[in-house]
């Protein structure tokens, strides 16, 4: 596999990131907006039906389907175990029907004389995935979370996501991350490598509990090798594999770009998320790591929003609506206010050039120095 060039990969040490959590169907959120909320934190969660199971009562018991019905023991909307009897003949040598499962009498028929049992719901939580403050919420659906932090974008990646301790495990960018480097200390931690990783060094680190491996490169066959099947340029992410990898550069033994080495190892010791999931086709999407900062929303947004803004202060609003329009500030509430994506933050009043007056998130304009 040749060499993946992918431009415009975003390799930062300090961007506001925002991440939507949103449940495959309806359900409940379980957080508030200004909830100060932690990857592991379960921010929604529902219950999808359970898998059907047909039960032919009619064939097991050898009656007519007209006699069935008096011969339940258990009746649709009854709660099962496994081995509950659902229909019995009488008479010295009965014939019984039990439950193959636990779960549900979901419906019978008397035309047919089956039922349909149903295993229980199976409960869906989604986490916060990063370290962060919950800004907006969708009513039955999720949210949205937001933090300060690095980011930085690989060109491939395997494996879900998950998080974990950065553990620097080479020197260099250019060394190789080899099996004898892994060793059980590093369960539960996220690996900073070098240039290269092979098929025995990811066994190694499954072995190990690692959660996930940072590396510049790996050869397309130590890849296949070790999910056991040719992966091809598709859509990756739900491999089960135990352990989610980044790739920052390409296939082949790449060394890993100075920066982004020098950043990572620059947060070894702190708690990033990462998520291998890869789309290069339409909707690109890239593999990521996300190390969340200890800094304020509110306070980051006071020092960049706020500076130099006074009664009088001249501004220009940079986002829609109103894009581009000049005014002045008349008012700096102390007080956060909620706004119409229901997150919760600081504004200016603001009365524009045409004589309206608006009130607009402190976000959303930008001081004109005169």
């Amino acid at each position: 596999m040749a060499h993946i060039y992918t431009p415009g990969l975003k390799v930062t040490a300090r961007i506001r990131i925002k991440k939507q959590r949103k449940l495959s169907i309806k359900g409940e959120v379980v957080v508030e907006i200004g909830n100060k909320v932690n990857a592991d934190t379960v921010v929604a969660c529902t219950k999808l039906s359970g898998n059907v199971v047909p039960l032919n009562i009619i064939g097991n018991l050898g009656v007519p389907p007209g006699d069935v019905e008096r011969y339940l023991k258990k009746h649709p909307g009854d709660s099962l175990k496994q081995g509950d009897i659902i229909a019995q003949t009488n008479g010295w040598f009965k014939t019984t029907v039990v439950s193959p499962i636990e779960g549900k009498f979901e419906s019978f028929s008397m035309i047919t004389g089956g039922a349909i049992l149903r295993y229980p719901p199976v409960p869906v939580e989604i986490t916060a995935y990063i370290n962060g403050e919950v800004t907006e919420i969708f009513e039955k659906e999720g949210v949205v979370i937001e933090t300060m932090g690095a980011l930085v974008q690989g060109i491939f990646g395997i494996g879900g996501e998950t998080n974990g301790e950065l553990i620097k495990a080479v020197e260099k960018p250019s060394d190789i991350l080899t099996p004898d480097i892994i060793t059980p200390e590093f369960k539960d931690k996220i690996l900073i490598g070098g240039s290269l990783i092979t098929c025995d060094t990811l066994k190694k680190a499954v072995e190990c509990g690692c959660k996930g491996i940072i590396v510049g490169g790996i050869v397309s066959k130590d890849l296949n090798d070790f999910l056991g099947y040719n992966i091809g340029i598709v859509i990756t992410g739900s491999e089960q594999k135990g352990i989610t990898l980044i790739v920052t550069e390409g296939f082949g033994q790449m060394e890993m770009a100075k920066r982004t080495f020098d950043l990572l190892c620059a947060n070894s010791g702190k708690k990033a998320s990462i998520n291998g999931a890869t789309q290069i086709r339409a909707g690109v999407l890239r593999p990521e790591v996300i190390i969340p900062s200890d800094e304020n929303l509110i306070d980051i947004a006071e020092q960049a929003e706020i500076k130099g803004a006074k009664d009088g202060s001249k501004i220009r609003i940079i986002r829609e609506p109103n894009f581009g329009k000049i005014g002045k500030i008349i008012s700096l509430p102390s007080e956060s206010r909620i706004i119409e994506t229901g997150a919760k933050v600081r504004v200016f009043e603001i009365q524009l050039e045409n004589g309206d007056k608006v009130t607009l998130p402190r976000a959303n304009v930008e001081i004109i120095e005169e």
